[in-house]
């Protein structure tokens, strides 16, 4: 890891609210700047696991409470026992997630709700998932690597993000990097620390319309994976900034066999919320819609992003 020696006086923080500081198990902690003399620190390596991005990236999900996303999709190995967040925010593993079983040598990202407690099951009644255990109640190896560290956004508050909190019409869109489609959420400040030399569209600047509880496309043969595009260089200084991608990775169907469907044209993503004995609320998107409280049947194999509460 590498250390920077660098002073800072508080003259030179005046723009910012808080100081985060990240200890040694992966957690924050934060302090009011204007309590600060002087601080010398290190600059962790990277979005989640054992640090964060030179700014990091803080998302309101509710009035009260910011969050920061994991580095990357959760990932499981069933012969280890093993997590891990995916090495880059654009990694998804796709068709091989067919191969899901407690024997399987490869790893899988693809999950029934709420199987932090058993996340190769397969069972295809609805109803025996009925209790959720969220995948951050356990040790991930480049996520600090303890139990509890991180969890799973309710409906309402990926609701939030996309629809509740400040100068959200501005803060999320589609794109892709390195030719992978999904969508891009950017942070609360992102006015204040957007890197130069690299542009972003919004979704509702390329025509997204709001209905109740979510986007559509105005118009016909709406492509909005092509609104922002960005190699891996330039995708660096967004996640410099604190933006987050979210893959396009597709879903697995228990009912037809564990096939995984529309890996690369549609995403997925469990909440913790559930409804009903059989669904749970998910975002969901593609090139041309993005529902922030869409459905899915609780043993479908579906993407899991998980977050960090930062303390005020």
């Amino acid at each position: 890891m590498a250390v920077m020696a660098l002073i800072m006086t508080v003259g030179t923080l005046s723009a910012q609210k808080h100081l985060y500081v990240w200890k040694t198990d992966g957690t924050y902690i934060s302090v009011p700047v204007n309590e600060v003399d002087s601080i010398g620190f290190y600059m962790p390596e990277s979005i989640g696991g054992s640090g964060a991005t030179d700014g990091i990236g803080a998302f309101s999900v509710s009035e009260t409470q910011q969050v920061t996303f994991s580095k990357g999709n959760m990932q499981y190995q069933a012969i280890t026992n093993s997590w891990r967040f995916a090495e880059h925010q654009w990694d998804y593993i796709g068709e091989t997630n067919k191969n899901i079983s407690d024997t399987y040598s490869g790893w899988i990202d693809l999950f029934g709700w709420g199987t932090g407690n058993a996340p190769t099951m397969t069972n295809p009644n609805a109803t025996v998932y009925g209790t959720f255990i969220d995948w951050g109640m356990n040790p991930i190896s480049n996520g600090g690597n303890k139990a509890g560290l991180w969890r799973t956004l309710s409906k309402d508050e990926w609701a939030y993000l996309f629809h509740g909190r400040e100068n959200y019409d501005k803060l999320f869109g589609m794109g892709s990097v390195e030719g992978v489609n999904g969508v891009i959420l950017l942070p609360d400040n992102w006015e204040d620390v957007k890197p130069s030399g690299v542009s972003f569209r919004s979704g509702v600047e390329e025509g997204f319309i709001w209905s109740t509880s979510y986007y559509t496309c105005s118009g016909s043969g709406c492509d909005h994976f092509s609104d922002n595009t960005y190699i891996a260089k330039q995708w660096e200084a967004m996640e410099l900034a604190g933006a987050v991608f979210l893959p396009a990775a597709g879903g697995r169907s228990v009912l037809f066999g564990t096939k995984v469907n529309n890996a690369g044209s549609e995403g997925c993503y469990w909440s913790s919320t559930q409804y009903g004995s059989e669904d749970a609320y998910t975002l969901g998107f593609n090139t041309y819609q993005l529902y922030t409280q869409w459905g899915g049947m609780l043993y479908n194999g579906l993407s899991v992003r998980l977050v960090q509460v930062l303390q005020n």
